[in-house]
Protein backbone atom coordinates (compact mmCIF):
# COMPACT_ATOMS: atom_id res chain seq x y z
CA UNK A 1 0.00 0.00 0.00
CA UNK A 2 1.29 3.30 -1.15
CA UNK A 3 0.99 5.95 0.97
CA UNK A 4 0.54 9.55 -0.48
CA UNK A 5 1.87 13.16 0.60
CA UNK A 6 0.03 15.87 -0.33
CA UNK A 7 2.61 18.67 -2.03
CA UNK A 8 3.19 21.68 -0.27
CA UNK A 9 3.02 24.90 -2.00
CA UNK A 10 6.61 26.92 -1.51
CA UNK A 11 4.48 29.48 0.32
CA UNK A 12 3.41 27.23 2.80
CA UNK A 13 7.01 25.55 2.90
CA UNK A 14 8.63 29.20 3.54
CA UNK A 15 5.93 29.82 6.30
CA UNK A 16 6.67 26.81 8.05
CA UNK A 17 10.34 27.34 8.42
CA UNK A 18 9.81 30.94 9.03
CA UNK A 19 7.69 30.51 11.89
CA UNK A 20 10.05 28.40 14.22
CA UNK A 21 13.68 30.59 13.59
CA UNK A 22 13.51 33.51 15.74
CA UNK A 23 14.13 36.72 13.67
CA UNK A 24 17.28 39.20 14.92
CA UNK A 25 17.27 42.75 14.56
CA UNK A 26 19.93 45.28 15.54
CA UNK A 27 17.77 47.47 18.28
CA UNK A 28 19.81 50.82 16.72
CA UNK A 29 18.63 49.99 13.74
CA UNK A 30 15.48 49.10 14.38
CA UNK A 31 15.00 52.45 15.93
CA UNK A 32 16.26 53.98 12.71
CA UNK A 33 13.75 52.84 10.93
CA UNK A 34 10.85 53.65 13.23
CA UNK A 35 12.16 57.10 13.54
CA UNK A 36 12.24 57.06 9.76
CA UNK A 37 8.46 55.76 9.87
CA UNK A 38 7.28 58.96 11.42
CA UNK A 39 8.95 60.98 9.02
CA UNK A 40 7.81 60.12 5.94
CA UNK A 41 8.87 62.85 4.09
CA UNK A 42 12.60 62.33 4.60
CA UNK A 43 13.70 59.05 2.85
CA UNK A 44 17.14 59.02 3.64
CA UNK A 45 19.94 55.86 3.47
CA UNK A 46 20.78 54.33 6.53
CA UNK A 47 23.89 53.26 7.53
CA UNK A 48 24.58 50.04 9.75
CA UNK A 49 27.75 47.84 10.66
CA UNK A 50 25.18 45.14 11.55
CA UNK A 51 25.19 42.09 8.76
CA UNK A 52 23.43 39.69 11.01
CA UNK A 53 20.20 41.64 11.09
CA UNK A 54 17.31 40.06 9.46
CA UNK A 55 15.12 41.78 6.84
CA UNK A 56 11.63 42.35 8.00
CA UNK A 57 8.44 43.77 6.40
CA UNK A 58 9.38 47.06 8.53
CA UNK A 59 12.37 47.71 6.30
CA UNK A 60 10.86 47.36 2.67
CA UNK A 61 11.42 50.40 0.55
CA UNK A 62 14.02 51.80 2.60
CA UNK A 63 18.11 51.53 1.06
CA UNK A 64 20.00 50.46 3.23
CA UNK A 65 23.92 51.08 3.65
CA UNK A 66 25.63 47.84 4.53
CA UNK A 67 29.17 47.91 5.77
CA UNK A 68 31.29 45.17 3.47
CA UNK A 69 34.13 45.71 5.40
CA UNK A 70 35.96 48.29 3.73
CA UNK A 71 32.48 50.64 2.90
CA UNK A 72 29.20 50.91 2.98
CA UNK A 73 27.40 50.02 0.06
CA UNK A 74 23.84 50.91 -0.54
CA UNK A 75 21.37 48.07 -1.04
CA UNK A 76 17.06 49.04 -1.97
CA UNK A 77 15.41 46.53 0.31
CA UNK A 78 12.53 44.81 -1.64
CA UNK A 79 10.20 41.97 -1.12
CA UNK A 80 12.43 39.50 -2.37
CA UNK A 81 14.50 40.08 0.24
CA UNK A 82 12.32 39.05 3.45
CA UNK A 83 13.75 36.83 6.04
CA UNK A 84 16.93 36.97 4.81
CA UNK A 85 20.17 38.27 6.37
CA UNK A 86 21.59 41.70 5.52
CA UNK A 87 24.95 40.34 4.92
CA UNK A 88 23.89 38.14 2.23
CA UNK A 89 23.45 41.18 -0.08
CA UNK A 90 26.59 42.94 0.29
CA UNK A 91 30.09 40.94 -0.85
CA UNK A 92 33.11 40.91 1.54
CA UNK A 93 35.55 39.66 -0.60
CA UNK A 94 35.87 40.73 -4.63
CA UNK A 95 37.39 37.81 -7.07
CA UNK A 96 40.61 40.02 -9.09
CA UNK A 97 39.99 40.11 -12.79
CA UNK A 98 42.21 38.09 -14.64
CA UNK A 99 43.91 40.52 -17.85
CA UNK A 100 43.05 39.58 -20.74
CA UNK A 101 44.98 38.42 -23.77
CA UNK A 102 45.31 41.41 -25.34
CA UNK A 103 46.53 42.98 -22.16
CA UNK A 104 49.57 40.36 -21.96
CA UNK A 105 50.83 40.84 -25.74
CA UNK A 106 50.17 44.70 -25.76
CA UNK A 107 52.52 44.75 -22.28
CA UNK A 108 54.84 42.94 -24.50
CA UNK A 109 55.37 45.20 -27.20
CA UNK A 110 55.84 47.77 -24.67
CA UNK A 111 58.68 46.08 -22.83
CA UNK A 112 60.64 44.96 -26.97
CA UNK A 113 60.23 48.64 -27.75
CA UNK A 114 62.53 50.11 -24.90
Amino acid sequence: MKYSRKKKSLKQVFAATHSKKKVFIADHLFKKIEKLDTNIKKKKILLTWSRTSTVVPKMIGYTIAIHNGKEHIPIYITNNMLYHKLGDFVPTRLCPEHPGKDDKKSKKNKKSSR
